[in-house]
């Protein structure tokens, strides 16, 4: 579903951001980042972010107005980092991540004075727009065993899996069944001659397609995963963001090595009381 949805916002440091998503740069479910345009860390020097996943405490209706109290009360992930950055706006992304029985749930406002969104497609070529990556390893076990999920604000998306690692060739068939897509915008598509707003996802992404890599499924609260959110701007200001910074000297996603870790609370969102 796709709707120019005009919804409550919160000015933050100039920032427009859709109600439910506001910042929580002090929440105790993460990690302090790193400075957001510094050279990528040596390993010696990186510590992985960590954010804590709380359970849907009701209904997600998936329409991309992250309007339920169950967003609005969820901690963000924290400022992502613009690891491979040159020149022009830093554009800010904030996202959040739910989960219960059936779904991961992600959802996230992007900062994006030009939004480009052409690719309707099922595995079409997503990163020429402005598109939202969610990218893991179930298994802690097998972190370098991972998939990838990307997607515009129009619905466009691709879905790809790693059996073997980030330096062996993707799997020849992998589609993820049952995503679940909601997106919506404020300002116009593919029109430079004015400044757009933001943009904003929301997306449900059933656990049964990895419970064959995941130690239970669903998640036993406490359990994690390696996991890491990425954003590649469109054709104006392209810029790479991401949650937990890739160690690359060019841009590069595929680093499982890099990913941050979800902890899979036992607590729910908009009520923390334990089940």
């Amino acid at each position: 579903m796709l709707s120019k949805h005009r919804c409550p916002v919160w000015m933050l440091g100039g920032f427009c951001l859709v109600a439910g998503l506001a910042t929580a740069a002090d929440s105790p479910s993460q990690t302090a980042p790193p400075a957001q345009n510094a050279p990528p860390a040596a390993a010696a020097d990186w510590v992985p972010p960590i954010y804590e996943i709380h359970r849907a405490g009701g209904k997600i209706t998936i329409d991309g107005k992250l309007d339920e109290p169950a967003w609005f009360a969820a901690p963000a992930c924290g400022p992502f980092q613009f690891t491979w950055y040159k020149q022009g706006k830093q554009e800010q992304s904030v996202a959040k991540l739910l989960w219960d029985d059936e779904y991961l749930y992600v959802g996230h406002v992007c900062e994006d004075a030009h939004i480009a969104a052409r690719h309707t497609e099922h595995d079409g070529p997503i990163p020429e727009d402005d598109c939202f990556e969610v990218i893991f390893a179930p298994s802690p076990e097998q972190p370098e065993v991972y998939f990838n999920v990307e997607w515009n604000v129009v619905g466009g998306y691709v879905d790809n899996f790693r059996p073997d690692g980030p330096t062996k060739p993707r799997a020849k068939v992998w589609d993820v069944e049952g995503l679940k897509f909601g997106g919506t915008f404020v300002g116009t598509l593919n029109d430079d001659s004015d400044e757009d707003t933001s943009w904003t996802c929301e997306v449900a992404i059933p656990l049964k397609n990895f419970a064959k890599y995941m130690p239970h499924t669903p998640p036993r609260p406490g359990s994690h995963w390696n996991l890491n959110l990425n954003r590649h701007g469109g054709p104006t200001n392209m810029q790479y963001s991401q949650w937990s910074r890739a160690d690359t000297p060019t841009p590069s996603f595929h680093t499982p090595h890099r990913f941050g870790k979800v902890i899979f609370s036992a607590k729910s969102s908009p009520f923390s009381t334990p089940r």
